[in-house]
């Protein structure tokens, strides 16, 4: 359905999804076109308690889609917190990076300004909305089974190449968040500032981002 969205709607989507692989899931962030399926990004980590369900992707999915207006890429839940996966992204050039997640915490949101004003590019944060009567009977949240109980707040926010809050935090309900991007404002950012360019002093820092698929079993 995403697929045949973005071909009627000319546009780009990056859509969260858990994806089945044999007897593995892993979560997933998709991206599509208007021609289409574009590719995905495996969550190289699974976050607490996902590990016992969740496999973790490789170096072989960390996709930046070039769109011709701007490069996206993105960042699931927690990998948002791992530097050297920043660093990667930043490299390759990421301009709209897109960050969805179940944190409602406040604190996400200074994270998602840092990353923001560290890899000068812009943030699309999208955070769930959830509450007790969209879950099944027989599940029990810790939270407490009164249905209109919030288990997850939202929090879904836009923020610029300098950090500056463009939309949102969007709280307290379901809702679409919307942003016109200014795309000069990547150049204006990166002006003093480039991670992966005259700030990176790759004299004295070196990064080796392996992007070869790790299989199990592998045949000669």
């Amino acid at each position: 359905m995403a697929s045949a969205g973005t071909r009627e709607l000319g546009c780009h989507a990056v859509v969260g999804a858990v994806e089945r692989r044999r007897g593995t899931l892993y979560c997933v962030a998709l991206f599509f076109g208007p021609d289409g399926y574009l590719g995905l990004h495996r969550k190289l980590m699974a976050t607490a308690a996902e590990r016992c369900l969740r496999g973790q992707g490789d170096g072989s999915t960390l996709p930046v889609v070039d769109t011709g207006a701007a490069r996206i890429g993105a960042g699931i839940c927690w990998e948002n917190y791992m530097p050297l996966f920043r660093m990667a992204m930043y490299a390759k050039g990421v301009d709209l990076w897109c960050a969805p997640s179940v944190d409602d915490r406040d604190a996400w949101q200074a994270t998602m300004r840092h990353i923001a004003l560290e890899g000068r590019c812009f943030v699309l944060g999208a955070n769930q909305y959830l509450r007790r009567d969209a879950l099944p009977a027989d599940l029990h949240p810790v939270q407490g089974d009164d249905p209109g109980t919030v288990l997850i707040g939202g929090g879904s926010v836009i923020v610029s190449p300098l950090g500056e809050v463009l939309a949102g935090p969007l709280r307290d309900g379901e809702g679409i968040l919307t942003a016109e991007l200014d795309l000069d404002d990547l150049t204006r950012a990166r002006f003093d500032f480039d991670p992966a360019g005259h700030y990176s002093r790759p004299d004295v820092f070196t990064l080796h981002v392996d992007e070869s698929a790790r299989a199990t079993v592998r045949t000669v």
